[in-house]
């Protein structure tokens, strides 16, 4: 019976995914109702192998279904990410999951990406990879860049001699300036992850951040995974590996954070590269106004 296999995802997603409850009861809410939706649609038990055997047409019936009660397309994007996650524990490494793209989603006025945005980006990055320790990596590196405001660049320069990441990390950014930012402990514990599963050896000289043979990885590899990973949630095409540090900042400046403050956090020369995110955060301001205010309209 289904109920056995999402009672395994769902202890799957705890223990070696460490997804938050949060994320697993969104998860497994998709699961239950979509193995419902199989019950009726195809007739007779869901189990492995009727799972491991399903088509495109079944995930397009199953989201047609969800939309008929008022999914919209967001919400959509982000159950076929679960569905995938789940066919994937479903059918183990050598799973064929149905490809289809996701829905898409109306673009707005600018604005950052949304923190369970960034969060299911890192996941859906994680998720899609082809080994464990790979998508460990990616997920630590994503969140990297959103929790602490990294460049990709900066990132990447990473040695060995950072681990272990303590609250604070020392940054060299461009022309060579230094700076200190905060590591939230959620960051630190998803690098810990990452540097436990990687099979190549850390020594202080070498790069924290390693590519399949053991290398420096290249952004180019984070970027097509991220791009990869934006399609499959319906994500625009402003969510970048970049976007996660305008975000950083926007949602530290919404926060209270002073401009002074995330000059130095970000390691920009110039204040007057720093104010560019007071316009950011004023028209997501604009667009939170227009969507609640019963007058704006």
């Amino acid at each position: 019976m289904f109920d056995v296999l999402i009672r395994d995802w769902d202890a799957h997603l705890a223990h070696e995914k460490r997804r938050s409850d949060h994320t697993r009861r969104a998860y497994i809410a998709t699961a239950e109702r979509f193995c419902g939706f199989l019950a009726h649609h195809r007739g007779g038990a869901v189990d492995a192998r009727m799972l491991k055997g399903l088509t495109p047409n079944d995930l397009r019936s199953y989201l047609a279904d969800r939309r008929a009660d008022g999914l919209g397309n967001a919400s959509a994007a982000r159950e076929l990410s679960a569905l995938r996650s789940f066919l994937r524990f479903v059918g183990g490494s050598n799973a064929s999951v149905p490809q289809m793209r996701g829905p898409r989603v109306k673009k707005g006025l600018p604005r950052p990406v949304a923190p369970a945005e960034a969060m299911q980006l890192a996941q859906d990055v994680e998720d899609n990879a082809r080994e464990a320790w790979v998508g460990a990596r990616d997920f630590a590196l994503l969140l990297l860049l959103y929790g602490a405001g990294l460049r990709i660049g900066e990132a990447l320069s990473l040695t060995g001699a950072a681990l272990p990441l303590g609250e604070t990390l020392r940054i060299t950014g461009k022309r060579g300036k230094t700076r200190i930012v905060p590591i939230l402990p959620a960051v630190a514990a998803a690098v810990a992850r990452y540097v436990a599963a990687c099979p190549w050896s850390m020594g202080k000289d070498a790069p924290l951040f390693v590519g399949a043979r053991g290398g420096p990885l290249q952004p180019g590899v984070v970027r097509a995974s991220v791009r990869q990973a934006r399609r499959a949630l319906g994500l625009p095409e402003r969510t970048t590996p970049h976007a996660l540090r305008h975000s950083f900042a926007t949602h530290l400046l919404a926060g209270g954070a002073d401009l002074r403050s995330l000059q130095e956090l970000l390691g920009h020369g110039s204040l007057a590269s720093t104010q560019i995110y007071t316009a950011v955060d004023a028209a997501h301001l604009l667009d939170v106004y227009r969507s609640a205010h019963p007058r704006a309209g």
